[in-house]
C-alpha cells in the first residue's frame, strides 16, 4: 500500500523571482557616541553554490495524488537549491565632535609655533655657556652639570642662530591664539560635559600600566576597551595642566614687574624660566609619544580625528536558505 504524502509550499515563482535583499541601516536610537551598524548582504561566489551542488543527495520524496498512486518523483537535492549569501555588518561610531576636531587641529600649528620661537629665544640665553651659567638650560644636580641645552650643532643644523627679535615677535603674537583655544577648549570640556570622559579614574592609573605594558610588548592582555583609556586620560588631562602652567609661567617671564605676585607664587623671575622650559621639553615628549601612538593605532583612528567617526568591520556571517 502506497502512502501518500501532501506537501504544503509556498509560492516558489514568486519568492524566486525576488531580488537579493538590499542593504539595510539600523538607525541608531541614542545620540551621538553610540555604534551605527550596517548590514549589507550578497550572494556567494560560484564556488560556494558548486559547493553546495556537490553536497549529498536528500531522501526522494513521492508526492502524488490518490488518482496517480506512483506519483511524481522529486529529488530534494533538486529542489532544495541552497541561495547560501553573506552577511557583513560594519560598525561607525562617532568619536569626536567638530569643536574637539577644530581646537586639535588649531593648537597643533600653534604649539609648533611657539615651540619653534621659543627655541630661537633660548639661543639668545644658552649660546655663551661661560656668559649665562644660570640652572635653567642644563642638566644636572646642584652645582655639577650634566649637558646643557642646547648645544651648538643644535641651532647651526636647525639654522636657529641670530633671529632673537623674530622669536620675540613670534612668541608674543601666537601666545594669545594659543591661550584662547586652550580656553575655549576646557570651556567645551566642562559645558559639554566631556570632562566625564576625559578626567581620570580611580582604576586609571592601575590600568595604565596595563597599557604601558601591552604597548610595550611585556603584557599580552588588551586593555579594556573605551573611548579614552587610563593611559590616555591621564596623558591628556596632564597635557591640558601643562597648557595651564606655561601660560602662567610665560606671563610671569612676559611682564614679571606688573604680575610679580604670580612671579613670586612660582619661586622667582628664574625658577618661572625653569618651569616654562621645562613645560616646553614636556610638550615634546607627548607630541613625540602621540604621533607615535597614532602611527601604532593606524588610519582608523587618525581619520577619526578628521571626519568624527571611527568605522569598524564587523562580523561575517554565512547564511544559508533552503526552499523545498
Amino acid at each position: 500500500m502506497n502512502e501518500h504524502y501532501q506537501i504544503q509550499r509556498d509560492d516558489e515563482s514568486n519568492s524566486a523571482a525576488e531580488p537579493s535583499p538590499k542593504s539595510t541601516i539600523d538607525q541608531p536610537a541614542e545620540p551621538p557616541g553610540s555604534a551605527l551598524k550596517i548590514q549589507s548582504t550578497g550572494l556567494l561566489s560560484d564556488r560556494s553554490t558548486k559547493a553546495s551542488d556537490n553536497a549529498p543527495e536528500s531522501a526522494v520524496i513521492s508526492a502524488g495524488s490518490p488518482d496517480d498512486p506512483n506519483g511524481a518523483q522529486a529529488n530534494a537535492r533538486g529542489e532544495s537549491r541552497q541561495d547560501a549569501t553573506m552577511e557583513e555588518t560594519v560598525t561607525i561610531e562617532h568619536k569626536h565632535s567638530p569643536a574637539i576636531r577644530w581646537m586639535h587641529w588649531i593648537n597643533f600649528p600653534l604649539l609648533a609655533l611657539m615651540i619653534y620661537s621659543g627655541l630661537l629665544i633660548y639661543w639668545a640665553d644658552s649660546q655663551h655657556e661661560a656668559l649665562n651659567a644660570h640652572r635653567v638650560y642644563r642638566v644636572g644636580f646642584g652645582s655639577w652639570t650634566l649637558f646643557r641645552l642646547f648645544p651648538s650643532w643644535f641651532y647651526n643644523n636647525l639654522h636657529l642662530k641670530f633671529q632673537l627679535a623674530k622669536g620675540l615677535g613670534y612668541h608674543f603674537f601666537f601666545m594669545w591664539f594659543f591661550a584662547l583655544n586652550g580656553m575655549a577648549y576646557v570651556l567645551y570640556t566642562i559645558f559639554s560635559d566631556h570632562w566625564r570622559e576625559l578626567l581620570p579614574m580611580r582604576h586609571s592609573f592601575g590600568e595604565a600600566i596595563g597599557v604601558t605594558l601591552h604597548d610595550l610588548g611585556f603584557n599580552k592582555r588588551h586593555p579594556p576597551q573605551s573611548k579614552f583609556n587610563g593611559a590616555q586620560r591621564i596623558a591628556y588631562t596632564g597635557v591640558i595642566l601643562m597648557g595651564a602652567g606655561s601660560l602662567l609661567t610665560g606671563l610671569a617671564i612676559y611682564k614679571p614687574t606688573q604680575l610679580h605676585v604670580i612671579t613670586a607664587l612660582l619661586g622667582g623671575y628664574e625658577m618661572a624660566r625653569w618651569f616654562h622650559f621645562w613645560l616646553t621639553i614636556g610638550y615634546v615628549g607627548f607630541f613625540l609619544a602621540h604621533v607615535a601612538q597614532v602611527i601604532r593605532a593606524g588610519w582608523n583612528n587618525f581619520r577619526a580625528m578628521i571626519v568624527g567617526y571611527r568605522i569598524s568591520p564587523g562580523e561575517r556571517a554565512e547564511h544559508d536558505e533552503q526552499s523545498l
